[in-house]
């Protein structure tokens, strides 16, 4: 279907390939993170990725492109333009780690392996703390973030008259001054004429060490006894 639908209209597809990595469904990942693998497509696309990203050192600034020449030239060009200066040592400590990878790739030791499921594990645990006090995640297939309904909430959370501050932004205030719990409402990625749409739902990261997800899960627990205590 994607590879019809560039062909019918003679488009070429740009990717970014940030979390490539981060797919947590063994079934989804060729498609997510290959399209150029597909039937017409190496021609038509060029697929771009962040070190920061697929390696967890967010703030190297180190990445690459893939595809074929005749797209890449054009991308050389802007570049050798518009960046007057690269992190040399992190290029090589990136090249190291892309030839280690190329070593281990498939085995129980390559870090692409390790890393979906750390991450799974990461995602589930989140997921059973968040559901324990009532909370109702939407379990992501990938990436490093969960959206949660906070709808049943509401009562919880007073009014501001003549505000129209959305519900989620208040109760993620209501929650950090209340619980200690942090997360970031929804609606702050909509502009203003949509933002009431998406205002019952949260975003949590769950991309930490085991201490801060064990510190949140202390606090949904606690959290959902006072709730179930009269």
């Amino acid at each position: 279907m994607i590879s019809e639908a560039c062909s019918s209209c003679c488009s070429n597809m740009q990717l970014p390939r940030c979390r490539e990595r981060a797919e947590l469904c063994p079934q989804c990942f060729s498609l997510v993170s290959l399209p150029a693998s597909l039937r017409g497509m190496w021609d038509r696309t060029v697929s771009i990725g962040s070190a920061g990203k697929t390696f967890s050192v967010t703030g190297w600034k180190v990445g690459w492109t893939v595809g074929p020449n005749r797209l890449l030239q054009h991308i050389r060009t802007v570049h050798q333009n518009s960046v007057y200066h690269c992190a040399t040592a992190a290029q090589e400590v990136v090249a190291q780690g892309f030839q280690r990878e190329f070593e281990h790739y498939g085995k129980p030791d390559s870090y692409f392996v390790q890393l979906p499921k750390e991450m799974q594990q990461k995602r589930d645990q989140l997921v059973q703390s968040l559901v324990a006090v009532g909370m109702k995640p939407i379990v992501p297939e990938g990436t490093y973030f969960l959206v949660a309904d906070i709808s049943e909430f509401k009562s919880d959370v007073p009014d501001v008259p003549n505000s129209d501050e959305p519900y989620d932004s208040r109760f993620a205030k209501w929650m950090v001054k209340n619980k200690g719990l942090a997360a970031i409402p929804l609606s702050a990625f909509y502009c203003g004429p949509h933002k009431n749409n998406y205002n019952s739902f949260i975003r949590f990261c769950f991309a930490k060490e085991e201490a801060t997800l064990k510190a949140a899960d202390d606090i949904l627990q606690k959290w959902k006894l006072e709730k179930t205590t009269p």
